[in-house]
């Protein structure tokens, strides 16, 4: 099945969010640009699902959440665990969705 163009523009942004956590940008991940243990791994995947949100919402389009299933028994065991981390990974989210200028990123897609 090919993608619907929402699926693929969110997946975009979500590349672009880990993208930034590198340590010379962000600086989310370590200097091999990786997260050490689950938990860390699963806030990155958080932070970078928020961020592709944000950055979509940003060009209008309407984030399609059916790739995301598989990630949300990671995330609840992280909110669980800590209650501030939802505001932390939306602080990074966003800091990641700006760093990556979607507007740019529409320019860079229809181009292609």
């Amino acid at each position: 099945m090919i993608p619907s163009s929402a699926v693929c523009i969110l997946c975009r942004h979500r590349h672009n969010c880990h993208w930034t956590g590198h340590h010379s940008r962000l600086a989310r991940l370590d200097e091999a640009g990786e997260v050490k243990g689950k938990r860390d791994y699963a806030f990155e995947e958080l932070v970078a699902e928020i961020g592709a949100c944000m950055a979509s919402v940003k060009l209008e389009v309407v984030p399609d959440f059916s790739q995301s299933a598989a990630y949300v028994e990671s995330w609840a065991k992280v909110l669980k665990a800590d209650k501030r981390a939802i505001f932390r990974a939306a602080a990074l989210a966003q800091a990641a969705a700006d760093y990556v200028r979607p507007e740019e990123a529409a320019k860079a897609a229809e181009a292609a």
